[in-house]
């Protein structure tokens, strides 16, 4: 009797020794998030994407109880942040909200120095907005027609603007040079907002813009929006034809804004993240927002994620083939 109490008494004491290591790891691991947390845009503040990342942020501030801070780094079609967001540790601390640029990037930039699919973990597709082809105010067409007639008679002269090299915004715009056999001219820019200032300033022609940015200008009459590159027209803007509308079928193209982090995040906060994130972009609030700014919203867990990206690079690989668009 004696000797099976001490057995009982010996198995809880290894029991009891092997879960204090357990017990003090818990009580050691820092919560998630424990400091603030910086969303790196690769644009600069006004654009599209800055708009979807501050109201994502603004949302996920109150649930972590910790600021998210929305800092833009734009430059080189979006390359510049994501190089430096490949080699971030992993921890949570810095998410990257960014677009289409980021796929296309790996198939127009010969040498980044880093892989915009391996060294990046995708948390979650947020919303998809369609591009809408805009001209300046001065500008004097109003069909796909007439603005195809004044791009033919002014070859290389006829300018069309972008937020950055490598963009969706571009690639829409070679797309359309191929299709119609015209020679725009493209100016890049670093970002949506002085894409648009010079638009409306008159200094470029015409922008294949995501239709969140210009939708303000269009209402305005500041802008004139000519045709959607979208497959039906949208809600919002239900008097804007679309491309097909006006006799250049199959021409649809749309940015998209999702969240990725470093691929050394472990899939555990991952998974975390990507919950928190699409339980604030569910709530009611935000998705009208985003419903608001023309966008579909999406709202994918990582895997759907992954999946839409490689699906992206296809089909941006075809484009960038048609176009010969390549960076040096």
């Amino acid at each position: 009797m004696t000797t099976h109490f001490n057995r009982r008494q010996a198995l809880g004491g290894m029991l009891q020794a092997l879960a204090l290591p357990g017990v003090a790891l818990a009580q050691a691991a820092p919560k998630y998030p424990s400091e603030p947390v910086r969303m790196v845009v690769p644009y600069a503040a006004g654009g599209a994407t800055d708009i979807v990342a501050r109201a994502v942020a603004d949302k996920l501030g109150p649930r972590w109880s910790q600021p998210v801070i929305v800092e833009n780094k734009p430059g080189a079609g979006t390359t510049l942040a994501a190089a430096q967001m490949a080699r971030v540790p992993g921890d949570g601390y810095q998410l990257y909200m960014t677009t289409s640029a980021h796929v296309v990037s790996a198939l127009i930039y010969p040498k980044l120095g880093y892989d915009p699919v391996k060294d990046f973990a995708p948390l979650s597709l947020i919303a998809k907005v369609p591009l809408v082809l805009v001209v300046r105010p001065t500008l004097n067409v109003k069909t796909l027609d007439e603005f195809t007639r004044y791009v033919r008679a002014n070859p290389d002269k006829a300018s069309f603007a972008s937020p950055g090299n490598g963009t969706a915004q571009q690639l829409t715009g070679e797309m359309f040079n191929a299709a119609m056999k015209t020679r725009m001219l493209h100016v890049p820019y670093r970002g949506d907002a002085p894409a648009i200032t010079d638009l409306l300033g008159g200094s470029v022609d015409a922008m294949f813009a995501t239709l969140t940015v210009v939708l303000p200008h269009i209402a305005s009459g500041k802008l004139r929006a000519i045709a959607l590159a979208n497959g039906k027209r949208v809600e919002k803007v239900p008097e804007i034809p679309t491309f097909a509308e006006q006799g250049l079928p199959h021409f649809e193209a749309a940015t998209w804004f999702g969240v990725l982090a470093p691929a050394s995040m472990p899939t555990a906060l991952q998974g975390r993240i990507s919950s928190d994130i699409r339980a604030v972009v569910d709530q009611p609030e935000l998705k009208a927002k985003l419903i608001d700014l023309g966008g579909e919203v999406v709202s994918s867990d990582p895997a759907a994620f992954s999946a839409f990206m490689q699906a992206e690079f296809r089909k941006w690989q075809d484009i960038v083939k048609q176009s010969g668009a390549v960076i040096s």
